[in-house]
């Protein structure tokens, strides 16, 4: 198993970014949060799983070994894969959804893409004795909700673009968020935002 990738961010795209090992390019595979810590050119530690399936070794990286461990134990509960949970990670904190999971709150599950009523219902259920209980202070609020614009800004500005391109591009996608209903998806603004970008260029 790849336990970590350490060296210098060769390059940063929508959902993963490539990073330079002995000269050789590592794609991963990131959340927009992950992504919003790296900086081209910039060195960069990521702890990192490897899934590895008949047709293709896939690379998935965190921003830390709680994070990476979350991920890999959301996929023991049936029906997860890796995408769906990345996705979940994309839109909840590690504390975040043990706190979700210990308080059976299906709300918060139901804002990831991907998970209906029913999932929620059953993720709770398998997922109740393997997360273990938040570590972090309860969060005041829903920290990745009202913090979607700083996530966002901060992707943007990792992936190379001015202040005021990310400043113009958030304030683009600002109605499709205040639009969407539960948590907003950073994840579906960014690539928006990438486009209202493209188009002003």
């Amino acid at each position: 198993m790849i336990a970590f990738v350490s060296g210098t961010v060769a390059a940063l795209a929508p959902d993963a970014a490539v990073v330079e090992v002995g000269g050789v390019g590592m794609a991963v595979q990131c959340t927009p949060n992950t992504l919003s810590t790296l900086r081209i050119g910039q060195p960069a530690k990521l702890a990192t799983s490897l899934v590895v399936r008949e047709d293709s070794l896939t690379l998935y990286g965190f921003v830390d070994d709680d994070e990476r461990q979350v991920f890999e134990l959301l996929q023991t509960a049936s029906g997860v894969g890796p995408r769906l949970a990345q996705a979940m990670l994309a839109v909840h904190t590690p504390d975040a959804l043990r706190r979700a999971v210990t308080t059976g709150d299906e709300k918060a599950l139901i804002a990831v893409p991907g998970i209906g009523k029913k999932g929620a219902q059953k993720l709770l259920l398998e997922l109740r004795d393997r997360l273990g209980e938040p570590i972090g202070a309860p969060a005041v609020g829903t920290a990745i909700t009202s913090g979607w614009r700083d996530q966002l800004h901060a992707a943007l500005i990792g992936l190379g673009y001015a202040t005021r391109e990310a400043d113009e591009a958030v304030t683009a996608v600002t109605p499709q968020a205040e639009a969407a209903e539960g948590t907003p998806q950073v994840g579906q603004l960014l690539k928006a935002a990438l486009q209202t970008l493209n188009r002003a260029r």
